[in-house]
């Protein structure tokens, strides 16, 4: 059976409001309308969200389609980026390069990428360690924590290269016998499941 992370898709971005309570977009929110329509999303059994807003009502979306309720878990938040508060975009894709590129150090006080990857990894494994793995379960949360459990899981150096497209709203696909990916990022409405 299968695992899946999926990113929020876009967000309402707002400086004056702290990055983790920015809700989905009105765009963000229809791509994952149109995901929750998918085959895959109505056999879920499970589905554990990040404590962010965005990734919470992702989740919520999904679970109305597969009939269960979400499980929010603390340590699956995105990396802890308070240090700067909001960045503008092209600052902030500058600092997430740097902080890629350095995972051994932080960038101007944010959460190094060693320690958020060692954070994400910890969070999932503790839900799949009492998870039936006879059922599919997803996990909702954010790009830069989902790239570092991916680069953990393809057993590859923390690099941005193995980032999300822009945008949000994708998954991957990882088999929970074996820990291995079996799809790679997707949009999350376009994924058709495993064949």
């Amino acid at each position: 059976m299968y695992g899946l992370y999926i990113t929020h898709p876009q967000v309402r971005i707002d400086p004056n409001v702290a990055v983790p309570k920015w809700g989905l977009s009105e765009i963000g929110e229809a791509r994952a309308r149109k995901a929750a329509e998918s085959r895959w999303a109505r056999k879920l059994r499970r589905i554990i969200s990040s404590d962010e807003t965005k990734a919470i009502e992702t989740a919520e979306i999904l679970a109305a389609t597969a009939g269960v309720a979400i499980e929010i878990r603390h340590g699956m938040h995105e990396n802890d980026r308070s240090a700067t508060g909001f960045l503008p975009p092209p600052e902030f894709e500058k600092a997430a390069d740097w902080f890629f590129a350095h995972p051994l150090e932080s960038f101007r006080g944010w959460e190094r990428a060693a320690d958020a990857q060692q954070r994400i990894v910890s969070a999932v494994e503790a839900v799949l360690a009492d998870h039936d793995p006879n059922e599919p379960i997803a996990f909702v949360g954010h790009g830069g924590v989902g790239t570092l459990l991916k680069c953990h899981i393809e057993s590859r150096v923390i690099a941005r290269d193995r980032d999300q497209p822009p945008g949000g709203g994708n998954l991957y696909c990882f088999s929970l016998a074996d820990r291995r990916l079996s799809c790679d990022w997707t949009p999350m409405e376009n994924w058709q499941g495993l064949m």
